[in-house]
């Protein structure tokens, strides 16, 4: 898989690095391990027909990869199917550039309510990725604040705010931040639009991945109060919490509970990510897919459900 081949050798430099770094050596050590969990998220995979490599086209072939995190004990359990692999996150890496932006607003270099002035050529998208959001798209010359960019970015997954937040925050103050957790290897390395427009030094670099084990250990450091501060957290809480796009693991959800996500879409891949809370059962999960919108939504549901089950099942009996 070229694809699998090129972000291993990138996790292989960033474990060397990690190591060198005296970090943490793994970042699912916060975490008890179920093999049985596991076992259990494998079935639901294999039911659901989603246990086998996909063509993603150029890209040759690609596999899911899926992590569950069971918060309803006294220490968190990590089950997983192909939780480490690497894969194009879409507009879910958004969450990791809303990380830093409120990281500096935290510090006081910035403030949330300052205004800012669009520029282009971050000024990209051409239709709002939720149609029925009222908020006009974003031009050139127009003044908002960092709070509406915030928003705009994570509710309605909008591009143009996202590469004008990647220049507030800097792809370099982000990627520090993550090594800071041990998130080797899911560096924002990209804005949202065509690389001639790139800045110097980014029009040739890789593309921008994750892991579901990533993103799941992001999920829960916001859960915990633990992503960067509580005042960090609790704000990208509450903007997961209000996510325009409920039709991916939404959909597989009772309606009594509350998600709190991130989710993302391009060409083969769809992808959500985030934290589960009915009010009695707890937990997160970020699931990744190398398959289209229209081909995945019907199993992503079914997956939410079963997954749903199988954690009432562990704790509700």
């Amino acid at each position: 898989m070229l694809r699998n081949l090129k972000y291993t050798l990138v996790i292989v430099l960033a474990c060397l690095l990690y190591t060198h770094a005296g970090a943490q050596t793994n970042v699912s050590d916060t975490y008890r391990h179920d093999q049985h969990f596991s076992d259990s998220l494998k079935q639901i995979v294999r039911a659901v027909g989603m246990d086998k490599n996909f063509d993603v086209g150029e890209d040759g072939t690609e596999q899911i990869s899926l992590a569950v995190i069971d918060l309803n004990g006294d220490r968190p359990v990590l089950g997983g199917v192909n939780d480490g692999n690497f894969i194009y996150p879409a507009s879910v890496y958004k969450m990791y550039v809303a990380m830093e932006v409120l990281k500096q607003v935290s510090l006081g270099t910035y403030s949330l309510y300052a205004p800012y002035i669009v520029k282009a050529p971050n000024d990209v998208d051409q239709t709002k990725e939720i149609s029925y959001d009222p908020r006009d798209l974003l031009r050139a010359g127009d003044t908002v604040t960092l709070n509406y960019l915030l928003d705009l970015m994570i509710t309605r997954s909008d591009n143009s705010a996202a590469n004008c937040l990647i220049d507030v925050a800097s792809r370099d103050r982000i990627n520090k931040t993550m090594h800071e957790y041990g998130w080797y290897g899911s560096e924002v390395t990209r804005k949202y639009l065509k690389r001639q427009y790139e800045d110097p030094g980014y029009d040739t670099i890789r593309g921008t991945a994750t892991s579901a084990l990533h993103a799941a250990d992001f999920m829960y450091k916001i859960e915990q109060n633990q992503l960067v501060d509580p005042w960090v957290s609790m704000q990208m809480k509450s903007l997961l919490g209000r996510q325009l796009d409920t039709t991916k693991l939404a959909t597989g959800l009772p309606r009594q509970a509350m998600f709190y996500h991130k989710t993302g879409w391009w060409s083969y891949y769809t992808h959500d990510a985030g934290i589960v809370d009915d009010g009695y059962l707890r937990y997160i999960i970020a699931f990744f897919t190398p398959l289209t919108e229209e081909e995945v939504r019907p199993k992503m549901k079914e997956i939410s459900r079963r997954v749903y089950e199988l954690i009432k099942n562990r704790h509700l009996r």
